[in-house]
């Protein structure tokens, strides 16, 4: 018999968190809804005018596609009826919205609507990112996004490709669900998903080596060296998910035009890799633990290192 990811959800929710009320598996409930709704826009891309550019720019710099826009508005629309919601923090909005429930708002969700947009006129796969964090108590406003990534209670992506598939954790596990066309639901496929300790590829975007510190050099020439083979799709959410199901590391190294690196810690690189450390992977920002950053601002950029444990090890070594 199938598994879909409500049940999956709600037979954790009952194995361990006995007492709880729903509100958390409600609150996923309205993220597979948002996806299955874009994923709908994405298989008619080319047929409706739902692909180019929106003509705005948003609060990174980056020129707004059509679906950018459609998926911040379903995700807003499918999360913000949820009571457990306290706050939506999205990438595409410059300050979070803020949702006036003091008694059940329980939760703040941060989200990348749609990554890897741009690659949506050539038919490469694009993705949504999210990470669920426990409001604390009497904390209000941006304050409340103001946690390490350690203090997850959940988080996952949906992969947008010749398959839709939905990954992800809540602290017990990674589990992948893929959606079944004939049945409208996302169906468990990938039980317990664990990254390989070791792989054969990296990712990277090697246009801009010239620019990488030199130990991030030295240690791609020693990857090369090794027989592994590049791999890079030039969006996040895919190129991830191809390291976590074949292993290898994923880098994304501070520049002379980035110093601090360029993707965003709450919507991108904190969930990955509670994700990469749940499946027996590790995440680093070069040199500390991704998980342990202590947030200062919600569109914050971090560089990232995040794959398999004898990859990041190996990479630790050089710094």
């Amino acid at each position: 018999m199938i598994v879909t990811v409500q049940q999956h959800i709600l037979q954790q929710q009952d194995e361990l968190f006995p007492t709880a009320r729903g509100s958390f598996s409600s609150l996923l409930s309205g993220m597979t809804l948002a996806t299955k709704m874009i994923q709908a826009k994405i298989r008619r891309a080319g047929l409706v005018d739902i692909i180019g550019s929106a003509g705005d720019i948003n609060v990174q710099g980056e020129t707004q596609q059509k679906l950018d826009v459609y998926a911040n508005q379903a995700l807003l629309h499918c999360l913000g009826t949820r009571e457990s919601v306290a706050m939506l923090v999205s990438e595409e909005n410059a300050q979070p919205v803020t949702i006036d429930r003091s008694e059940t708002g329980k939760y703040v969700v941060v989200f990348d609507p749609l990554d890897g947009s741009s690659n949506i006129d050539v038919n490469v796969s694009v993705g949504t990112i999210f990470s669920i964090l426990r409001r604390p108590d009497g904390v209000h406003g941006e304050a409340a996004v103001m946690q390490p990534g350690w203090k997850q209670v959940a988080a996952g992506y949906v992969v947008y490709g010749s398959s839709s598939i939905f990954v992800y954790t809540a602290g017990h596990g990674v589990f992948g669900f893929t959606l079944d066309p004939d049945i409208g639901a996302f169906v468990l496929s990938y039980p317990n998903l664990r990254m390989p300790d070791r792989g054969t590829y990296y990712s990277v975007n090697e246009a801009n080596a010239d620019s990488f510190p030199v130990h991030y050099r030295e240690y791609l020439g020693g990857l090369r060296a090794k027989g592994y083979s590049s791999r890079y799709i030039g969006s996040l959410v895919a190129d991830f998910h191809r390291t976590l199901l074949k292993g290898g590391v994923f880098l994304y190294p501070p520049t002379e035009k980035n110093p601090k690196g360029k993707l965003r810690l709450l919507y991108e690189a904190n969930p990955l890799a509670f994700l990469a450390e749940q499946a027996g992977g590790l995440a680093i920002d070069g040199s500390q633990r991704i998980l342990d950053i202590q947030p200062e601002g919600i569109h914050q950029r971090t560089a990232l290192v995040m794959g398999s444990r004898a990859e990041v090890e190996e990479f630790e070594k050089k710094t």
